[in-house]
């Protein structure tokens, strides 16, 4: 089998000229550098939700000894979780044509005969198959997530949470392997570009090199600057859902690209309109709607009217989401959430349970930290920038709280529960 260049086991049946331990080298050290930035960032991302206060807010359970890095999430800066988010859903996309050409480079090793040569040699095996695996499945989970296309069985949070942990495992052990070997191919080359077949290389890396190589069509480094081409293009379609203006129409692959939706001072993204939330005009309506805050001295129901007969404030701030779509800084307006608990016995602002007037679905329920519900940025909003909310930003009333995950800022708020998070 291994002499038969009919089949992937024989390294004749690989024709390329390309593959080599130059090109593998400096494929693997990009996404060395971009991989760990990935990882750290999502991390961040989850911590951001702040799953450790409330199971409401925790979507991966049973994570156990793996959410030992988790915080109180802050408030400041109010940018925080934009920038976080923006970079890691902008580079995770940016990253695909790299890892599908490191993939491609090294696809001879998968086929390579015997099989395990010795125990050092199937631990490898398997630490490759659990790399490749876990590169594909947390790449296509995320695209597919950006894309609101839940198409994979289970929930995304703990799919995605778990895989992330397993591959990143993989990746270290993979990176301890080999990057002093890229490293050394690097600098031995770094003052020419290989071009033939076979160049001298340690054992290892000259099995990417083919015996009976195809011509050339094109060198390494213009393979190279193929790829760059293709990340540079995926970042020029998706940067743009971070930011507004003409920048946001460039983003073409976010599904929440392109103009503002709608005009005026309600003209800006949303991750989820009214009607697929199911709530319908008669449960809103100014004279039917009620909110419930609860606290230390008892119940209040107050309508919207006496909400903005309550001392109400403004701040500026962004809505961000973790499909890495965000918007600019709004122009907010409405009651402290601090004061709202002042209103019910609470002078140092607790916790808080808020409960949307949506039936289903993810995060209809959300638990706010005593630190946020304590800014005196943090808001029930009753208007933004000088008018009132439509009901797909979340009329009557939704929450608005600095560097807060988008689905923690509930919309359409029928209950305030300060001092507890359930």
């Amino acid at each position: 089998m291994r002499d038969d260049t009919r089949l992937p086991t024989s390294p004749g049946f690989w024709r390329s000229p390309l593959r080599g331990p130059w090109f593998t080298s400096v494929l693997g050290l990009v996404l060395l550098a971009g991989i760990t930035v990935l990882f750290v960032t999502g991390l961040v991302s989850y911590a951001a939700y702040n799953p450790d206060l409330s199971p409401v807010n925790d979507k991966t359970p049973d994570k156990g000894i793996l959410g030992f890095y988790l915080f109180s999430w802050p408030t400041d800066p109010h940018w925080l979780y934009r920038v976080n988010q923006g970079v890691h859903v902008t580079l995770g996309v940016t990253l695909i044509p790299v890892l599908l050409a490191k993939l491609w480079s090294v696809v001879p090793k998968l086929f390579t005969l015997p099989p395990v040569r010795s125990l050092a040699h199937a631990l490898e095996r398997i630490s490759l198959l659990l790399l490749v695996g876990g590169a594909l499945f947390e790449f296509t989970t995320g695209v597919l997530n950006v894309q609101l296309d839940y198409v994979f069985p289970g929930s995304f949070y703990p799919l995605h949470f778990y895989g992330a942990w397993v591959f990143f495992a993989a990746f270290v052990a993979h990176a301890v392997l080999k990057v002093p070997a890229a490293v050394r191919n690097l600098r031995r080359l770094r003052a020419r570009e290989p071009v033939s077949s076979q160049e001298s290389a340690p054992p290892p890396e000259q099995e990417l090199v083919s015996p009976r190589p195809d011509p050339a069509t094109v060198s390494r480094r213009g393979a190279l600057w193929f790829v760059g081409g293709g990340s540079l293009l995926l970042f020029a379609t998706t940067a743009g859902q971070s930011f507004d203006g003409p920048l946001r129409r460039t983003a073409l692959l976010a599904p929440h690209g392109g103009p503002d939706p709608g005009s005026g001072p309600n003209g800006f993204q949303i991750n989820k309109t009214a009607a697929y939330a199911g709530i319908t005009a008669p449960e809103t309506d100014e004279d039917a709607w009620r909110l419930v805050v609860t606290g230390r001295s008892g119940t209040l129901r107050l309508s919207r009217a006496q909400l903005r007969e309550l001392p109400l404030h403004s701040a500026a701030l962004p809505i961000a989401c973790v499909e890495g779509w965000s918007t600019s800084d709004q122009w907010w307006r409405g009651v402290r959430l601090r004061d709202l608990a002042a209103l019910v016995g609470h002078d140092d602002p607790p916790d808080v349970f808020v409960e949307s007037l949506q039936r289903r679905g993810a995060f209809r329920h959300a638990a706010l930290r005593a630190n946020q519900v304590a800014d005196p940025r943090s808001l029930l909003a009753l208007y933004v920038n000088g008018e009132s909310l439509t009901p797909d930003h979340g009329y009557p009333a939704r929450v608005i709280v600095p560097a807060a995950p988008g689905v923690l800022n509930t919309k359409w708020v029928a209950r305030m529960t300060f001092g507890e998070t359930r």
